[in-house]
């Protein structure tokens, strides 16, 4: 989880590594936007091979839910 933590979030620009935890609830961050989330969703194509669709990503609340449906896809 902490690789998959790292990934996630170097697709945010201004917010601390410090903030993204397994409970972090991501959609509240400042930085958080539509674009934030395509860049997600590249980002889980890219580097794990599994396709989250976007609702499914608007579903998840923690960056741990995120990352238990990218482990589920597997």
């Amino acid at each position: 989880m902490e690789e998959f933590i790292k990934n996630f979030a170097a697709q945010w620009d201004e917010t601390d590594l410090d903030e993204f935890t397994p409970e972090c609830e991501f959609h509240e961050l400042e930085e958080w936007s539509s674009l934030t989330g395509l860049a997600i969703l590249n980002m889980i194509a890219k580097k794990y091979g599994v396709k989250v669709a976007p609702a499914e990503l608007k579903a998840a609340v923690t960056i741990k839910d995120v990352y238990d449906l990218v482990q589920s896809k597997l």
